[in-house]
């Protein structure tokens, strides 16, 4: 079953490569989504596919962003049905 996922992260993740990051850690799962820069120096993140995949996937991207990430806070939102890919998006 998919799932969807919104993810905010913070601590000193706004430019220090976490978008980069989650987008090259995205490429090696199969999961769709997004991940952009908030204004209040949080990075969201939304990412889609079956609870092992994005725990997966979710795994990998915390061991690329170790030491940086103080505090996650996870909800479950609405699958996009028609999404492709995992891109990063600016405001």
């Amino acid at each position: 079953m998919v799932t969807r996922q919104r993810i905010i992260f913070q601590g000193r993740v706004q430019g220090v490569g976490f978008r980069a990051r989650a987008r090259t850690a995205a490429s090696r799962f199969p999961v769709t989504g997004w991940v952009r820069n908030e204004p209040d120096g949080t990075v969201m993140l939304e990412a889609q596919g079956t609870e092992p995949d994005l725990n997966a996937f979710l795994s990998d991207l915390r061991k690329k962003t170790s030491g940086l990430v103080e505090r996650e806070i996870h909800a479950n939102v609405r699958t996009e049905p028609d999404e492709h890919g995992f891109e990063i998006r600016r405001h």
